[in-house]
Formats: structure tokens, C-alpha cells, sequence
């Protein structure tokens, strides 16, 4: 433990400020190079993705659950400090065991271009930008390294360098401080010209900008003019694109352009069928409300949006290509490698289930799946809402595995009858006499028929319901509470479309959805 604690006195401190601009060079250089690359050959995409590919369930819903739809901005701060002390710790080792340490900087690249070539879509040459990035964070950790070795006033500095090259002036503090000054300022102007660089290369948002949807064959049905919650403050009915959750394994948004898009669908199909972007453009649209939910939704969570979509029916593709007997399932595959497994049936009834490409009157934007996407109502979107789609394999249930399938999730995900409580929030203070109780409802596919609410152990009593618009939208409602001073708690509860009340049974959203009913505790003055 001494030992360990000397490390870090007198020049370790420095070493480790060495180590922290090599790992910053390594990424910059990095960051430049893979400008024409794929956006999936930098190193932080790569090591992120890898991590979340092994992220075990309960920890992606503890993430989920903690950040929300800012999940992958903490796990890149938490990368983030991983790497710092990663490096503090390799500029010492090296420092004290040159050998040692440019070991620990070749096997880190080594884990860095294994995470790069295991990604799809990714070829062996793009591993060239982390190949450059290490060579250089190796070169440049050596000379700072080197400075230190030759700094005066350490009596513990390696006199191996200087001994064997006695020409050489000793280094000073000055010395060494410029250097790192300078390696830092050089890494972040090649971080940004990097980011300028990729972002001018790439002209796929200039093109969904430019792009002109068709008028689709059937309109979406006329929106009833009640849909909307008459209690200030809850969700509006229609989500606006800007605020609609967005949960994903994709740390950077995949960039396809429209005219390379391509989509096959094979497998147990009597005819392989090749869909492209054009194709869909000239083919009969529908247009449609739906509401989506994420699996990892909590009890009265947020992770739910309704939009309208506009898209292609999926049963017309399915036709066409016209599945063997004995299939049950379409696995779906992102350009990131993504899947989901879907019921076969449930893409071939009457339910408007669509490869989409319009999302509230315009092209979808990008981290919502541009240029095409699945939208199937009923369905949490783990097993449905595939983004940035480029596969439909028709297959068996028994035969293949979806993405979150092989990691303890359900292989079907029905969405489960939810209500939740907007308004007032929970802890909320709300003055004494007439309060407004609002929120929303979902049983997607089957409607909401009541929704009803219990102030503390009373007795339930029905909310006013806004109007429907499909049964395959979420549902909002409004309660009068005429409130007592005191401490309350709120609860809340929904009957579908067929006559089934919410369960009040609690359960986890693994491994296939969150239930129970939502309590509200309110304090009235």
C-alpha cells in the first residue's frame, strides 16, 4: 500500500496528466479519421454500443428508470470517467514501466477495434481510425513520458533514458507543461474538426429536408375535436416529433440515405421481396394515429407517445412475398443490428401495421428511424418499433431470437391496459377546494372504455373521458376533486375496450411490461 501511495506523489501526478492527453489524442485522432468512416467507427460509439450490447436487463431499466430518455448521455459520462482513470493509471505505469504501460495502450486499442469490427454494418477497414488513434496516443504518451523521465528535481525518475542518451538536456516543468498544453489544444481542434468534418460529409439530413412525402391513398381519420384533456397541463394529445421518447440501442443515430435504402424481406417465403425507398413513395399509403409505449415504461412513467404515421402496410409486403405454413414470426433488423421479433399474424391482420416513413405531416426524423421504421399498434415497441429497418426475415419463434429475446426479455409484448395521473404531480401542493385531476389512458388495439379514480381509501368514481379517437390512441381523461386540507393519495385505474379492468397486480417491466395501478401522493393546504 505504501508503494501504491508513492506512485501517486511527485511525478505520478504528472505521468497521470500524461496519460489523460494521450487517451484525449487517441480519441481526437480517432474522431477525425472516422469522419470517412462510418459514425460507428469512432471509438466511443463503438465501446458504448458494445456495453450496451452486454448490458444485463436489470441494469438497462435501472437507467431507464434513473435517467429516462437521457440514458445514453450517462453512459457517456460515465465512460467518460471510466476513461480518465484509465488513463491516470496507464501514464504512471508507464512512466515507472515503459514496457508495461505501452502494453496496457496496445491492448486498449486492441478492445477498442474489436468493439468496431463486431458492430453491423461495419467493415474490417473501418477500424483504421482506431488503429491511428492508438499509434498516436502511444507516440504521444512516449514523448511526454520522456520529458518526465528527463524533468529535474524527482530523485525517484528513471535515470535508465538519460544514462543511455547523456547529450540529451535535461527537461523542466515548462517543457513538459507546453507539451501537454500543446497536445491537448491539438486533440480538441482534430475532436471538432472531426465533428465539423463528418457532419459536412453527411447530406442525409439536407435530403430528408428537402424531401416531399405523397398524399396518402387513405387518410388518416378525422381527429375528434374533445380528444384533449380538459385539466391544464396534461400531455397534449398529439405528441409533437421534438418531444417524443426516444429509447434505443443506437448511441449515434444512424445515417441511410434514402436513395440507398433498401429493404429485403426472406426467409420462409415463397418469393424474396426487395423493397426501396422509391417503391414505397409510389406505393397506396395508409395514414394513422397510433400510440406507441416502451416495454421499460414504469407504472405512471412517460416513455409513451402518440403521432400520426404515415406508411406502407406491412400485410401488402407480406402478400407479395406470401409465407410458408408453419411460420410464426417476422424478425425485424435495424441497420445497427437491432432485431425484434413480431408475430406473424399480428403483421398480417387488420390492424394498421406499417413500415413508415412519415411521422405528424413530414419525413421522419432522424433518431425516430428515417427514412423507414415499423409502427404496429398493440405491440411494446421491443418486439415491434424496429427503427432504421432494412430486414424482415419471416421465420419461427422456435428457429430465432430478437435482441432483447436473448437477454431475458419476452419473446411476444402485448401492451398492457395502463392509466396514469399527469395532473397534479407527485408531491405536488395543491390549494384546498375544487382541484383538477387529469392524465392519460392506453390499451392500445382494444380502446379504453372507463378510467376511474380513488382519493385515499375511498371509493372509486369514474372520470370524465375525452373522446376517443381510435383504439389504437392513448385515451385522456379529467376528474373535479373537491379537496380536503391533509396529506392524499391519488389513484388511478383503467377498463379496456372489452371489458377488463386493469390489473392491480405490481409487476416489473421485465420481461414484458410494468403493471399496477399508480398512486399520487398530493399534500392539500
Amino acid at each position: 500500500m505504501k508503494k501504491l501511495t508513492g506512485w501517486f506523489r511527485g511525478p505520478a501526478a504528472l505521468a497521470a496528466l500524461a496519460g489523460v492527453a494521450a487517451a484525449a489524442v487517441v480519441l481526437s485522432v480517432a474522431e477525425l479519421a472516422g469522419a470517412f468512416f462510418t459514425a460507428r467507427a469512432t471509438p466511443l460509439i463503438a465501446l458504448g454500443s458494445t456495453f450496451i450490447d452486454f448490458t444485463p436487463p436489470w441494469l438497462k431499466d435501472f437507467a431507464i428508470a434513473t435517467f429516462g430518455t437521457n440514458d445514453k448521455a450517462a453512459l457517456f459520462a460515465g465512460m467518460g470517467v471510466t476513461i480518465f482513470l484509465l488513463a491516470c493509471v496507464l501514464g504512471v505505469v508507464a512512466y515507472r514501466r515503459w514496457a508495461l504501460g505501452a502494453a496496457g495502450v496496445l491492448f486498449m486499442g486492441a478492445v477498442i477495434v474489436a468493439s468496431v469490427v463486431t458492430r453491423a454494418g461495419v467493415t474490417p477497414l473501418d477500424a483504421v481510425p482506431s488503429l491511428l488513434g492508438t499509434v498516436a496516443g502511444l507516440g504521444v504518451l512516449r514523448l511526454l513520458v520522456s520529458r518526465l523521465w528527463r524533468l529535474r528535481g524527482f530523485p525517484d525518475a528513471p535515470a535508465n533514458l538519460a544514462a543511455k542518451d547523456p547529450e540529451r538536456p535535461p527537461a523542466s516543468r515548462r517543457d513538459f507543461f507546453t507539451a501537454a498544453g500543446l497536445t491537448a489544444a491539438a486533440a480538441g481542434i482534430a475532436a471538432a474538426g472531426g465533428r465539423l468534418l463528418g457532419t459536412a460529409r453527411s447530406n442525409v439530413a439536407q435530403a430528408r429536408e428537402s424531401l416531399r412525402l405523397p398524399a396518402p391513398a387513405r387518410p388518416a381519420a378525422a381527429v375528434p375535436g374533445g380528444v384533449q384533456s380538459g385539466t391544464p397541463g396534461v400531455t397534449p394529445w398529439l405528441t409533437p416529433a421534438r418531444d417524443f421518447y426516444r429509447i434505443d440501442t443506437a448511441l449515434s443515430v444512424p445515417e441511410i440515405s434514402a436513395e440507398e435504402w433498401e429493404l429485403r424481406v426472406h426467409g420462409l417465403v415463397e418469393q424474396e421481396v426487395r423493397l426501396t425507398f422509391q417503391d414505397l413513395l409510389d406505393a397506396e399509403l395508409i395514414e394513422s394515429h397510433v400510440t406507441l409505449t416502451c416495454v421499460s415504461n414504469p407504472v405512471g412513467g412517460n416513455l409513451a407517445g402518440n403521432a400520426k404515421w404515415l406508411g406502407l402496410p406491412i400485410r401488402d409486403v407480406l402478400q407479395r412475398a406470401r409465407p410458408a405454413a408453419g411460420a410464426d414470426m417476422v424478425l425485424s433488423t435495424s441497420v445497427d443490428g437491432f432485431s425484434a421479433s413480431t408475430p406473424l399474424e399480428v403483421l398480417q391482420d387488420d390492424r394498421d401495421a406499417i413500415l413508415a416513413i412519415g411521422m405528424n405531416g413530414g419525413p421522419l426524423p432522424l433518431e425516430h428511424g428515417y427514412p423507414v421504421r415499423m409502427v404496429v399498434p398493440g405491440l411494446y415497441g421491443f418486439v415491434s418499433a424496429t427503427k432504421w429497418v432494412v430486414d424482415l426475415e419471416v421465420t419461427r419463434f422456435a428457429d430465432s431470437k430478437a435482441y432483447w429475446t436473448n437477454r431475458g426479455w419476452s419473446e411476444r409484448g402485448p401492451i398492457k391496459t395502463m392509466a396514469r395521473v399527469e395532473v397534479p404531480k407527485s408531491f405536488a401542493t395543491v390549494p384546498a377546494g375544487k382541484v383538477a385531476i387529469g392524465g392519460t389512458a392506453w390499451a392500445q388495439t382494444r380502446g379504453i372504455s372507463r378510467v376511474e379514480v380513488q382519493i385515499d381509501d375511498g371509493n372509486w368514481t369514474e372520470a370524465v373521458l375525452s373522446d376517443e379517437a381510435s383504439v389504437d390512441t392513448w385515451r385522456q381523461w379529467s376528474f373535479a376533486w373537491d379537496a380536503k386540507p391533509g396529506p392524499h393519495y391519488i389513484r388511478v385505474r383503467a377498463t379496456d375496450g372489452t371489458g377488463s379492468l386493469q390489473t392491480e397486480e405490481r409487476a416489473d417491466p421485465v420481461p414484458d411490461g410494468a403493471s399496477g395501478w399508480q398512486s399520487v401522493m398530493v399534500t392539500v393546504q
